[in-house]
C-alpha cells in the first residue's frame, strides 16, 4: 500500500472516530459499513436484519444492565443475530450473568462472550484501540480483493473481531490482511460462513447495458 494512498484514508477515519469518541468515553469501537458517508453501504443482511440487530443490541444492552448495575464495563454488538460481548466486568459470575442476559434476549440466535474479569479498560487503553480501528478500517479499504463493507470490526484492548456474513476465502483474507497491522494483538473472527454461491446471489446484479436504437428510429429522428 502506497503511503500516498494509505495516509488520507487514515486521517479520513481518524476523525471520523475521534468525533465519536468525544461523545462517550465509554463509547465501543466499532466500525461498520456506514462511518461517515464515506462509502455506498453494501451491507450483506437484509434492512429488516439490519433493524432487528438494532433492536437485539438495545435490548440486549438493558437485560445487562439490570442483570449487573453499575458494575464493569460491557459493550454489545450484533449481526445477523449473533452477540458479541465486550469489555471488563469484576468477577466470574458478573460475566456469566451478562451473557446469560444477552441469551434470554427475544430473537438472539447465540452469544460469544468475550468478557474480561478485571477493571475497567482505561481511557489511554480506548485511544490506542481507536488508533488501531482506524488502521484496520483503513486497510480493508483500500485492499483491492476484499469487499470492506462487509465486514464490522470492533476492537477492545487491542484485539480485533471481526464480524459478518462471508465466505471462507473472505475470512482467512481478510484476518490475513488485520494480523499484520501495527497494535493488533489478536484477531478474532465471529463470522457467519456462507458459500461462494450465496454470496453470488446476494451481491447486486450489474445494471444491463441499455439498448441501442434501432437504424429505423434513428432515422426518422433526422427527419425534418
Amino acid at each position: 500500500m502506497s503511503r500516498s494512498t494509505f495516509t488520507p484514508t487514515v486521517l479520513r477515519w481518524t476523525a471520523a472516530l475521534a468525533a465519536a469518541l468525544s461523545l462517550s468515553a465509554c463509547a465501543p469501537l466499532v466500525l461498520g459499513t456506514a462511518v461517515g458517508g464515506a462509502f455506498v453501504a453494501t451491507d450483506r443482511r437484509t434492512s429488516g436484519m439490519q433493524l432487528e440487530d438494532q433492536t437485539i443490541k438495545i435490548k440486549a444492552g438493558n437485560r445487562i444492565r439490570d442483570a449487573l448495575k453499575d458494575r464493569g464495563h460491557v459493550n454489545v454488538h450484533a449481526y445477523n443475530r449473533m452477540v458479541l460481548l465486550t469489555g471488563e466486568v469484576p468477577t466470574d459470575a458478573d460475566r456469566a450473568a451478562a451473557a446469560a442476559a444477552a441469551e434470554q434476549t427475544e430473537n438472539v440466535s447465540g452469544v460469544v462472550n468475550e468478557l474480561i474479569v478485571g477493571l475497567n479498560s482505561t481511557i489511554s487503553s480506548r485511544s490506542s484501540d481507536l488508533l488501531v480501528a482506524t488502521k484496520v478500517r483503513a486497510t480493508l479499504v483500500d485492499a483491492r480483493d476484499v469487499m470492506s463493507n462487509a465486514f464490522d470490526v470492533v476492537v477492545e484492548r487491542g484485539d480485533v473481531y471481526l464480524m459478518g456474513m462471508v465466505t471462507e476465502r473472505e475470512a482467512n483474507r481478510v484476518a490475513e490482511l488485520v494480523s499484520t497491522i501495527s497494535g493488533v494483538r489478536r484477531v478474532v473472527k465471529v463470522f457467519q460462513i456462507i458459500s461462494e454461491d450465496e454470496l453470488a446471489r446476494k451481491l447486486p446484479r450489474p445494471a444491463s447495458p441499455a439498448s441501442p436504437a434501432s437504424p429505423a428510429a434513428s432515422q426518422s429522428s433526422t427527419q425534418p
